[in-house]
């Protein structure tokens, strides 16, 4: 387990860190030699640097994925694909704690983080759910009868993969979302092109020589292109050799990925942005929605799903907005490499400067702040470079404005009082995204008659976790479309096709 600060551990991660790609099946730097830095969020300072691909490097990866798929039996061979991924599964393993090191360096994420959702709870399944379902998955399915021409006439259902998928991935939980895109896709049979964030790149590029040096997936099936550059990254929407765009991170980038697919007519699987809400009905425990509401500090609110709207009952307001106000004081801010740490910095200084600007028109807008609203100026050493804010509780402000509908995606709670549950409900989908929330009631069928009518993806009911490899992720409205994980991630990545054929006579 960690116990060092983040200066060191950014040294320990830069000794140990992958700088080069993975295309073809060779670990290699960009053809042009050029490298982009890789900055700590908590000190603000260059960790190490890493490949930068360009358009030519990209287009070797794709063209690498493309005949991979075409070319071998991966996408036939079952077998095969359940050898790697348990393969890759071990080696992950092999280098878990230097994985944990690594991610809290570039992500800057806090240590107790990498205890759930940041690395082990994704490494617990995350790869193994797919694999199990090359066995279990129903392939192939008859259709009874034989349909409008006679019963000679028989029918089959099969599943096949997509073809080369494009997966780009965010900066907040990069190898949570990266295992689950790698796990069904290639599970699936699919090629993939990897294009991790540019904040976070060295957990990706580890994954790739993990995949070069100790499984036997072949050349091209997996490639791993980190690069800084947008137009870089954009080619993978435009390039007709790519079947599959599969995207998590904002709704704007989500929006302009699904543009530039259109013209190829790429299937899109967009995991977007967030506006979630915690519903506190009359009769909850104002005691037991205290975690609800500082779950939003957890990774500095950098989590898509995070409930950044708490809606609260009148007769419980002014109580729970004074708890809540003092638990987001008390909350510890500081060294992500630390194990008493719960909020570290934001992934950037441009993102630092977002949420900051997101709390001042919200006091412009006429909100009250309770606590918070600021940066973090009394950090020791280097820490006071990083890119810290602290918790902030927003109240006096209703639904329409500004910091109630836009994602800040910081340490950042709005608390907006209602009067009854239909109220509650119409104030919960009053919103252009759907993709979490969270209900507290004394009683379970209420919270349950609650969560089915508020339009989002997931909810979780007094305290219900529905994360896991097993459990379909995603959103409605502008939260994107489509799921991860789950049968439903799964299939996503499978075409439908339906054969007809004749039995002979007689058979």
């Amino acid at each position: 387990m960690v116990r060092a600060t983040s200066v060191e551990i950014g040294k320990r991660a830069a000794t140990a860190a992958e700088s080069r790609m993975l295309i073809d099946g060779e670990l290699a730097g960009a053809a042009s030699g050029a490298e982009f830095d890789n900055i700590s969020p908590a000190t603000g300072r260059v960790l190490g640097t890493t490949a930068a691909a360009d358009a030519a490097d990209m287009d070797r990866a794709v063209g690498a994925a493309r005949r991979a798929f075409d070319g071998t039996d991966w996408s036939t061979n079952r077998e095969l694909r359940k050898r790697c991924l348990q393969q890759l599964q071990s080696a992950l393993e092999s280098e878990q704690e230097e994985l944990r090191t690594e991610l809290i360096a570039e992500v800057g994420c806090p240590v107790m983080t990498t205890q759930l959702a940041q690395l082990d709870w994704p490494l617990a399944d995350a790869l193994r759910y797919p694999a199990r379902l090359i066995d279990e998955f129903e392939w192939e399915r008859p259709l009874q009868g034989g349909g409008l021409f006679g019963e000679r006439n028989m029918r089959t259902v099969v599943k096949e993969p997509v073809g080369v998928v494009a997966a780009i991935t965010p900066s907040n939980f990069p190898i949570e979302v990266i295992l689950n895109k790698l796990g069904p896709a290639l599970a699936a049979g699919n090629t993939v092109v990897l294009k991790p964030d540019p904040n976070t790149p060295w957990n990706a590029t580890r994954l790739g020589r993990l995949v070069a040096e100790h499984t036997d997936i072949p050349a091209g099936v997996l490639n791993v292109v980190p690069t800084g550059s947008n137009e870089v990254a954009g080619l993978l929407g435009t390039d007709p050799r790519v079947d599959m765009i599969s995207f998590t991170g904002s709704t704007a980038v989500g929006k302009l990925l699904a543009r530039q697919s259109a013209d190829t007519m790429k299937r899109t699987f967009l995991e977007l942005g967030g506006k979630s809400a915690l519903i506190v009905l009359d009769d909850a425990d104002p005691a037991k929605v205290i975690p609800g509401a500082v779950g939003v500090c957890v990774h500095a609110g950098q989590a898509c799903a995070a409930t950044t709207r708490m809606l609260v009952h009148t007769s419980l307001y002014d109580e729970v907005v004074a708890a809540v106000t003092a638990a987001f004081a008390a909350v510890t801010v500081g060294d992500p490499a630390l194990p008493q740490t719960l909020v570290g910095p934001l992934i950037s200084a441009a993102q630092q400067q977002r949420v900051l600007d997101a709390i001042a028109q919200a006091r412009r807008d006429g909100a009250e702040i309770t606590t918070g609203g600021g940066d973090v100026t009394d950090l020791p050493g280097e820490l006071g470079g990083g890119y810290y804010v602290r918790p902030t509780v927003i109240v006096g402000v209703d639904n329409s404005a500004a910091i109630a509908q836009q994602e800040v995606f910081g340490p950042v709670l709005v608390i907006l009082p209602f009067g009854d549950d239909h109220e509650a409900v119409r104030i919960a989908n009053d919103s252009a995204y759907g993709l979490a929330g969270a209900v507290v009631s004394a009683s379970s069928e209420r919270a349950m008659a609650v969560a089915r009518r508020v339009r989002t993806g997931a909810i979780g009911v007094n305290g219900g976790m529905y994360y896991g490899a097993d459990a379909p992720f995603g959103g409605y409205k502008s939260s994107g479309w489509g799921r991860q994980c789950g049968i439903e991630g799964f299939s996503q990545y499978l075409e439908t096709k339906t054969i007809g054929y004749r039995r002979p006579r007689g058979a």
